[in-house]
């Protein structure tokens, strides 16, 4: 049966949590503003477990003189965080069919504000790793229980105004965390980065068990849980991570440890799929992949992951390395697609009630290819004023690209299965971003050496233009220190720099066009899905 069907005027109420295994129950009778605030309250929690994967981006070199931590053992604060989120993403529908909605994002939300108070509290590089994957881990599930929630509470045309909203806050999050993260860090300390949770997350776990009651816990679950599919997966998921994330940094399977997690996750993610599709009752339901929008919905998901985190990655390192801004300037000068995105909202509302969604879907991916592909001119002396054009598109086309994609992918699902499938849904995003920032590093260390061979090729003494200058900036520093020899040295070395800027710069443009073939790809592909009919009819909570 189809979300429509299931939703239609004069259908039966869909049964509690019991023989169904926490299907969704008619919620308790609620006003439309009761819901709205209740929705919002959720949408708070989503924003900030997501906004919490970037904000430290900014401010791990702030993070690792206060902890007294190398840069590589820094970067764990980042990865710690990302591979006990991706583990418990997928896991979460099962979790929510066993608690509920409302007491797993309870738990979620308290879990979450308790580790972001200890993170902030942390007293060496060891205990921030620890307590940054415990809040990955607690807090993820707020992530795919909201797109429960907006469709057992927004029937008809109202919930493609939840998807456009979960579509912006998906997309914004991430894209404001290193200019939020990079003001609080200027203006006050790291510290801060963390406790900026407390007051929302007491907030989202007081109101959430209060208004959102949209199913039952069955603790029957427990009982028949795929206890050795759950361990599959965590050691798939946490494997794949880490050779994702450290995998460009050490030259992939050279390192022993990134061979042996590649491996590992292999033989395991193997195993995964084959126990999910024979065992009877899979903590993952793969089966949702046969219908053709979900499959199709999920990949468009993964290439969004990769557009929007991956530029996140891209942008702030070319900024700081090539142009050496700060943690500040990084924030201001990517905070124009922030704000396009939200500026396209209204536009989107408005055309998602006129046109196919598929089309709004096609519009924006294009667009979004559109802006990687205007990144491409990219030059070393780039800042705010020329990353404008191309962030604004990208920021608008966030808006057009994601939110159709919710609706599409999981409107047409029957309630039985959303809970499983948003989770799955979420996990393609989450690994698309951590694919796309992997590609993205072995670009740049593989492309930066092969530019800067080619920029040398042309380094030669018959070079006039290069004699000449590589003569007058010689000349300065021999005057600076007093010694022909020193000067000629210093100017082959601020000749190598320059040479190296370039090779980096034209680096980066190569992985935004390696972006943006993605894009066209995905985009082709559009076509395919089915037009998806709004569930139509009262919501659950009317009967």
């Amino acid at each position: 049966m189809s979300a429509a069907l299931a939703l239609r005027p004069g259908a039966a109420a869909p049964r509690r949590a019991g023989a169904a295994g926490g299907s969704i129950s008619p919620p308790r009778q609620l006003t439309e503003g009761q819901k709205i605030f209740a929705f919002a309250a959720m949408c708070v929690g989503f924003f900030i477990a997501l906004l919490d994967i970037q904000i430290v981006s900014a401010s791990l070199k702030d993070i690792g003189g206060g902890l007294s931590a190398s840069p590589d053992e820094v970067a764990w604060v980042q990865t710690s965080y990302l591979i006990a989120e991706i583990i418990v993403i997928p896991l979460s529908g099962f979790l929510a069919r066993v608690m509920s909605t409302r007491w797993l994002f309870c738990v979620s939300a308290v879990g979450f504000t308790a580790t972001s108070l200890l993170c902030g509290w942390a007293w060496d590089i060891g205990s921030m790793i620890v307590f940054r994957a415990l809040q990955g881990f607690l807090g993820g599930s707020m992530i795919p229980t909201v797109f429960t929630t907006a469709f057992a509470f927004f029937p008809g045309r109202k919930v493609v105004v939840a998807a456009a909203t979960i579509g912006a806050l998906s997309s914004l999050a991430p894209t404001l965390g290193p200019t939020v993260g990079g003001w609080i860090t200027d203006n006050y300390s790291w510290h801060w980065l963390f406790f900026v949770n407390l007051v929302p997350g007491v907030f989202v776990a007081v109101v959430v068990p209060l208004l959102v009651r949209i199913d039952e816990p069955d603790l029957s679950l427990l009982r028949q849980a795929d206890y050795l599919g759950i361990a599959l997966m965590a050691v798939f998921l946490g494997t794949l991570e880490y050779a994702l994330e450290e995998g460009p940094r050490w030259e992939w399977l050279d390192d022993e440890a990134v061979r042996l997690c590649a491996i590992t996750a292999l033989v395991t993610g193997i195993a995964f799929v084959w126990r999910s599709l024979t065992y009877a009752h899979p903590v993952v339901d793969l089966t949702a992949l046969k219908s053709r929008n979900f499959a199709l919905g999920c990949l468009f998901s993964f290439v969004t992951g990769v557009g929007i985190f991956a530029t996140i990655y891209l942008t702030p390192l070319f900024l700081g390395r090539v142009r050496g801004f700060s943690a500040l300037q990084i924030g201001l000068a990517v905070f124009s697609t922030g704000v396009f995105q939200v500026m396209a909202i209204p536009a989107y509302t408005l055309c998602a009630k006129r046109f196919d969604l598929r089309w709004l879907m096609m519009f924006g991916l294009a667009l979004f290819g559109l802006s990687m592909w205007s990144f491409t001119p990219i030059t070393h002396d780039w800042g705010w004023r020329e990353l404008l054009w191309p962030q604004a598109l990208r920021g608008f086309a966030q808006q057009f690209a994601v939110a159709p994609t919710v609706t599409l992918t999981l409107g047409g699902l029957p309630p039985a299965k959303l809970k499983l499938a948003s989770g799955l849904f979420n996990l393609m995003r989450n690994l698309g971003g951590a694919i796309g920032i992997a590609a993205c590093g072995t670009i740049l260390n593989d492309r930066t050496n092969l530019h800067f061979l080619r920029l040398a090729e042309h380094l030669t003494a018959a070079n006039a233009s290069m004699t000449d200058a590589l003569g007058r900036i010689s000349a300065r520093a021999t005057i600076v220190l007093g010694d022909a020899a020193h000067g000629q040295a210093a100017g082959l070395r601020q000749l190598w720099s320059l040479t190296y800027r370039e090779a980096q710069t034209m680096t980066y443009a190569d992985a935004f066009l390696a972006i943006a073939a993605c894009f066209a790809l995905a985009t082709a592909l559009v076509p395919l899905m089915r037009k998806v009919a709004p569930p139509q009819g009262p919501s659950a909570d009317a009967h």
